[in-house]
């Protein structure tokens, strides 16, 4: 019994660590890459092409998995942050110059929604490995909605990826939060990754929404 209350302790322990520099390094990452943002929108940045962007996005997200367990991992853990947020720096600066109360309420919002599912499973302590499977099934439906998308230009199907991929990221909030307090996840910067690209799709997929129904589009 002694043997398993110091088992269980040196556990909770790793735990605690695990989410404490996820959460301070998600707090970094996300000052630095509205930074970023900032700074493309100062310096004038026209929109980045999509082949290019995903070039950056999946390359940089490699690099960062192939580094995770070194100090590495860090570096480019900022870099594909900051490279997301420059890319969003158009964006932002659109609607900060012609909506930014709408801006505003998808930045409101998606803080909003990320404490409330992350405050919800470390509360309840819920296991929500559960969802794994679903998670990864939406993830294949996803990206097959989203390539059918650049070649069948319809509103309709943008509101719907929206929607699904606003769905998706707050499934992924709530299992990756609770991975990390059941020891599933033990390594804080694949968990920080994991949180930011939630944000920012919520973000991005809740800007996209309010636009629409507020007529800013």
């Amino acid at each position: 019994m002694e043997n398993i209350s110091i088992r269980n302790g040196t556990a909770a322990i790793e735990m605690n660590k695990v989410l404490k520099n996820t959460y301070l390094l998600l707090s970094a990452t996300l000052v630095f890459s509205a930074f970023m943002a900032w700074t493309s929108v100062a310096l004038g940045f026209p929109p980045m092409g999509i082949w290019m962007t995903l070039i950056g996005v999946y390359g940089l997200m490699f690099a960062v998995h192939k580094t995770a367990d070194s100090a590495l991992g860090l570096v480019f853990v900022f870099a594909f942050t900051g490279f997301l947020g420059f890319t969003l720096g158009p964006i932002v600066g659109h609607f900060a110059a012609t909506a930014p109360q709408t801006l505003m309420t998808a930045l409101g919002g998606t803080g909003l929604i990320f404490f409330a599912l992350s405050g919800y499973v470390l509360v309840t302590r819920k296991d929500m490995s559960f969802m794994g499977g679903m998670l990864t099934a939406g993830a294949v439906v996803l990206l097959v909605l989203m390539l059918a998308s650049f070649f069948i230009q319809v509103p309709a199907m943008q509101l719907a990826l929206s929607a699904l991929f606003m769905l998706f990221s707050s499934g992924m909030i709530l299992y990756q939060t609770s991975e990390i307090i059941h020891g599933g996840e033990t390594n804080y910067i694949r968990a920080t990754v994991t949180l930011f690209v939630s944000l920012y799709n919520i973000f991005l997929s809740l800007l996209r929404l309010l636009s629409v129904f507020s007529g800013d589009d």
